[in-house]
């Protein structure tokens, strides 16, 4: 119900701004570029999902290996102990939770392309656990929450914009972004788990995040010595060595314990082309409500409000330039990412409010784009406190990076 409200929102709001701005203000214009705006938006929402069609392809050809020779059954049990925890309606050793663990891997590791089909293959096992095929499970929830929390260790991308920008020190954002998307992850869990009434001082859990938040603390140890070069050669070999090695790891094993490997690629393909399909109308439908959202200039209406208010509180307004990033990332990575790029030339790289920019586009994640596709593809309408969680989460992302970054920067 959640994002059938959001949704409506987004074309009456729109529809009454557009209404203003023709009768008060003469813009003939506006009803034009917001109709544009949706054809832009279905055909780019098609795009996107038939993109998908050749990863999921080979992602869900790939997972069906490691399902059938093994793999994703050990990582399973490795992560059991603290999943469990986390998932208690998920079954002990279940694949379920082995696709869990590749998703967020991939996510950390800046792997967007192969992260989206690892999580739909993770969202359509849940649901062959779900009993109430319309309405989301705690356990859906919980893992959409988290990945839309966006729990990033290599933010490569960013760093690769701000060197293109002419940044002397491209990678001064890499330890804030860190710290930043570190907060808004542990900020969904507990929301999750106030909900779902989860213990999370449970010892087997905190042994985990103490773990996870050491290995954090080294990788921050780490690159903090080494240099941009340095940085992003160690992101790209880390991150597809990884990847390729799990790949190779999968088609080992099955091989070892004589699966027809070929046979079961293709039947998990299958699969994948029939995803793919499944999400264009949902994610057709977001876009367009998006679009219309930002043709109508209401987003820079909300900004300016916020950048008064914030005047008028006597607070520092050398942030508030960022602040379209952060209003944009939870409706469009690529429209976050245009105002990140924006940001920085109109004001140098080294500019406060475009570091802010750069740490909250990395520290954020596109929640509607994922509540949309996540549910979407296995048919759920009723996502319950999914998005209010989400979006608590993101803005936990934000206000974590804002700080940060005055800590960092000023």
């Amino acid at each position: 119900m959640a994002l059938n409200y959001v949704w409506v929102a987004f074309f009456l709001i729109t529809f009454a701004v557009a209404l203003v701005k023709l009768i008060f203000f003469g813009d003939t214009e506006i009803f034009q570029q917001i109709v544009n705006s949706i054809f832009d938006s279905a055909k780019t929402g098609a795009e996107i999902s038939l993109g998908l069609v050749g990863m999921m392809t080979f992602a869900l050809g790939i997972m069906k290996i490691g399902e059938k020779g093994g793999m994703i059954n050990i990582f399973a049990k490795i992560v059991g102990p603290f999943f469990h925890k986390l998932f208690p309606e998920i079954p002990k050793n279940h694949p379920a939770l082995g696709s869990i663990l590749m998703n967020f891997s991939a996510n950390a590791l800046g792997l967007d392309n192969a992260a989206t089909p690892l999580g739909l293959k993770a969202m359509k096992e849940l649901q062959e656990l779900n009993p109430n095929k319309e309405t989301a499970t705690n356990a859906q929830i919980m893992f959409i929450v988290l990945n839309a929390s966006s729990l990033t260790l290599l933010p490569i991308s960013i760093m690769a914009y701000r060197k293109e920008a002419g940044a002397p020190d491209p990678s001064d954002v890499f330890l804030p972004i860190l710290i930043a998307t570190f907060f808004s992850t542990l900020v969904a869990l507990i929301l999750v788990a106030l909900y779902q009434k989860i213990n999370l001082f449970n010892r087997v859990v905190l042994g985990y995040l103490g773990a996870m938040g050491l290995f954090i603390g080294g990788l921050l140890y780490y690159f903090s010595g080494l240099q941009q070069a340095e940085i992003e050669i160690f992101s790209k070999v880390f991150g597809n060595v990884i990847l390729f090695s799990l790949f190779t790891s999968f088609i080992g094993l099955a091989l070892f314990r004589k699966v027809n490997v070929y046979d079961s690629f293709i039947e998990g393909a299958k699969e994948g082309f029939e995803v793919s399909v499944k999400i264009i109308p949902y994610l057709v439908a977001m876009l367009v409500g998006i679009a219309v959202f930002r043709a109508s200039g209401t987003m820079d209406y909300m900004v300016a409000g916020i950048s008064k208010g914030i005047a008028l509180c006597g607070l520092d307004t050398s942030f508030v330039d960022a602040l379209p990033v952060a209003f944009m990332k939870p409706l469009s990575g690529s429209g976050a990412r245009g105002l990140m790029v924006d940001l920085m030339n109109a004001k140098g790289p080294m500019d406060f409010a475009a570091r802010v920019a750069c740490v909250i586009q990395g520290s954020t994640e596109t929640t509607f784009y994922v509540l949309a596709v996540y549910f979407g593809a296995v048919g759920i309408k009723r996502t319950r406190h999914a998005l209010p969680c989400a979006l608590l989460a993101e803005l936990a992302g934000v206000i974590a990076a804002i700080i940060i970054s005055y800590i960092f920067f000023k």
